[in-house]
């Protein structure tokens, strides 16, 4: 199908910046560079009466409920709270009912899950509320780690920017590369991201884990450069392999090696992000022996290359030092 037209979904709580990222994609005219024009509504519980943001801002919708129905596209941006009226989902689930697709940025999940639209299908939201959603709506299939998850007539997205992801993701898929990499250009932003929201997420050590197994943690990371197997390590806890792979799949959740391996990803990533060190070396300090290992770790678990993670993320302080040797 072609979307023609984009209703938008607003309440009290409104995250504005989500919000702005479906107007950005679908309320602009663009008409001057090709793009089509979209009938874009922004649609309230009352129009005409100004609803709250989550800045202290007003937002004053021009569109009631009702017309959510019958909109090629409904978006759903980021909105506080947990209790949505029930007016509002009625609405969108008649929407969907009626052939709608929908789009939820960032924590508009949770809204697109109270109205029933989650119930046994893939889904994400921002990492920081995955384990929430999840909890909420026990049948949906949540993905953590990617930037958006495409279901068809259901289409949710990660944190924030993910929104722009998957907006330009739904224009591509229903309107064509091309009018996608003009609403891109004028964005400033790539038509599509490689990777997914495993890049942004902060993965600690385990902090679970019993004083008396804690030290073994402790020399591991203190000594990720060495060679490790199951054996060696069990040897160095005075425990027999089985023993020691059960209790620490007890004590972490992971066996040893996957455990390893994560905490060696995470130590690189530190080196990819406030060294200048080479991937070669690297590799070498955080365990992995050679740049081919490393980059097929660092892949499976982070999501992208390690030179593509140390381009968007090194410090200030490596990139000087990068570019006074450079």
């Amino acid at each position: 199908m072609t979307i023609r037209t984009v209703a938008t979904l607003v309440l009290d709580g409104l995250a504005v910046f989500e919000f702005g990222v479906i107007c950005e994609v679908f309320g602009i005219d663009r008409s001057a560079d090709g793009v089509p024009n979209f009938d874009f509504k922004v649609c309230g519980p009352e129009p005409g009466k100004p609803l709250r943001t989550s800045v202290g801002a007003t937002i004053i919708p021009d569109h009631g409920l009702d017309d959510l129905v019958g909109a090629d596209l409904v978006a759903i941006p980021a909105i506080g709270g947990s209790e949505y009226l029930p007016e509002a989902l009625e609405a969108i689930r008649r929407a969907a009912d009626s052939g709608s697709i929908i789009l939820t940025v960032c924590s508009g999940a949770f809204v697109a899950g109270a109205a029933g639209l989650l119930d046994g299908r893939p889904c994400t939201t921002h990492w920081m509320h995955a384990d929430e959603l999840a909890r909420m709506y026990p049948t949906a299939k949540v993905d953590r780690n990617v930037l958006f998850v495409d279901d068809g007539n259901l289409i949710t997205s990660a944190g924030t920017a993910a929104g722009i992801d998957a907006c330009l993701h739904l224009v591509r898929r229903e309107m064509g590369s091309e009018i996608t990499n003009k609403i891109a250009r004028r964005m400033v932003v790539p038509p599509q991201r490689d990777g997914g929201q495993r890049q942004y997420i902060d993965q600690p050590i385990p902090v679970r884990c019993s004083e008396r197994f804690a030290p073994h943690l402790d020399w591991i990371l203190a000594n990720l450069d060495k060679p490790h197997t199951v054996t060696s390590l069990a040897r160095r806890a005075h425990m027999s392999g089985r023993t020691f792979a059960r209790r620490f799949v007890e004590e972490t959740g992971r066996t040893p090696m996957q455990w390893v391996t994560d905490q060696r990803v995470l130590f690189a990533r530190r080196l990819l992000e406030e060294t200048t060190m080479d991937i070669d070396g690297i590799a070498d300090q955080s365990g992995f022996g050679n740049a081919t290992l490393l980059r097929h770790h660092f892949r499976r678990i982070i999501g992208v290359t390690p030179s593509d993670y140390r381009r968007r993320f090194a410090s200030a302080a490596a990139e000087s030092e990068c570019a006074a040797t450079a």
